[in-house]
């Protein structure tokens, strides 16, 4: 029978040194403190926030204009915040794409 613990052993020792090297790296970058971070949730927030707001304004200008039977004010707010959250989860997904490529260049 062979001993699945040398096996077991690689694969703790590969994700302490993964963690390691992180917590290393998360040390020796300074300009990413908890400011950073509370931006990064604020840039999140508004990006998805200022679309809803421009599709509500929009949408109340259309339904005193122009009479219809649907209101253009929640269709354009569902619109925006669509679009926000859309423009928000691209952000988002190419900031941790640039941090992947960034810890496999090092």
């Amino acid at each position: 029978m062979s001993d699945p613990l040398p096996q077991h052993r690689s694969d703790l020792q590969r994700d302490v040194s993964t963690r390691e090297q992180r917590k290393l790296k998360a040390r020796a970058e300074v300009h990413r403190t908890i400011w950073f971070g509370l931006g990064t949730f604020g840039l999140v927030g508004w990006s998805v926030t200022l679309p809803a707001l421009a599709g509500i304004a929009i949408g109340i200008w259309i339904d005193h204009r122009v009479p219809s039977r649907f209101s253009w004010t929640l269709m354009l707010l569902v619109l925006g915040v669509a679009l926000g959250c859309f423009n928000a989860w691209r952000w988002v997904s190419r900031e941790s794409q640039n941090e992947s490529d960034e810890e496999g260049a090092e």
